[in-house]
């Protein structure tokens, strides 16, 4: 039997709630509730929904920025609470996140050399002659030139430093990638190619991906299955195209309605 490679059950969290010092008590707000969800091997599952929905916390459970408050979570048909207490290696090697700002994500101190180094050195464990293979190999495979290791982040433009930040994601050999806005500050034309990239990685590594969303045409255009989110619970799961074609909840209705038309031509 395939495990999934994300099983999701019930999964919640809320921020806030209790009392503060003086006794007063803190609003709650639920931010995800009760989601569940599978993420198959190899495919591109899109969570869509408006800002507030709770995409990007249930992307940061997922790869542990946020703890979740209820629920469970299997990666890769283990434990991700286990997984964590195996250490960074164990959880780093299982999944990935590329973050919505290229530039922001990746340190302005350090060369793109010591940026892709540091996954390859302490995750993959590889000797010195080997790092440098294969961080000529990740810039070839995200169409970067060599001399990109010398440079600093600030001196890419947006769509290069997603490439980097891609490359970087790469460098740990993981199977699972969460992509969260990953266009979204892209020039249009920028995005297609991104795009189209993150659709050849996908196949010449063989990629899960979790993508995280709110433009609808580029959830068409990228995912096998979506997801839509409403107010933190999931409303909608459906394959892409028949999503698009005949949207079943209502808010989904909303969604479709009032995006530019979609053709995935």
């Amino acid at each position: 039997m395939t495990v999934s490679a994300i099983q999701i059950r019930d999964l919640s969290k809320t921020f806030g709630g209790g009392r503060s010092l003086f006794g007063k008590t803190r609003h709650e707000v639920r931010a995800v509730k009760s989601v569940s969800l599978d993420v198959e091997r190899g495919e591109t599952l899109a969570v869509v929904g408006e800002s507030g929905s709770g995409k990007s916390t249930l992307a940061r459970m997922l790869v542990g920025l946020e703890t979740p408050t209820a629920g469970s979570l299997l990666i890769g048909g283990k434990e991700a609470g286990a997984l964590r207490r195996d250490g960074p290696r164990a959880f780093g090697k299982m999944i990935q996140y590329v973050f919505q700002d290229p530039v922001a994500s990746l340190n302005p101190r350090k060369t793109i050399r010591d940026i892709l180094e540091t996954p390859l050195k302490f995750l993959c464990c590889y000797e010195t002659a080997r790092r440098r293979e294969r961080m000529r190999e990740l810039l070839d495979a995200v169409q970067m030139p060599e001399d990109t290791l010398a440079r600093y982040p600030h001196e890419f433009s947006g769509g290069q430093a997603q490439r980097i930040a891609i490359a970087r994601a790469l460098a740990a050999e993981a199977e699972i990638i969460v992509l969260d806005e990953p266009v979204s500050a892209l020039d249009v034309s920028v995005q297609a190619q991104v795009l189209l990239l993150l659709r050849d990685l996908k196949t010449r590594f063989g990629l899960t991906y979790l993508f995280i969303s709110h433009d609808l045409a580029v959830v068409e255009a990228i995912s096998d299955r979506v997801a839509v989110m409403y107010f933190g619970e999931v409303v909608e799961m459906a394959p892409a195209a028949r999503l698009f074609a005949n949207p079943g909840h209502a808010y989904t209705q909303r969604l479709v309605a009032s995006a530019p038309r979609i053709r995935r031509e």
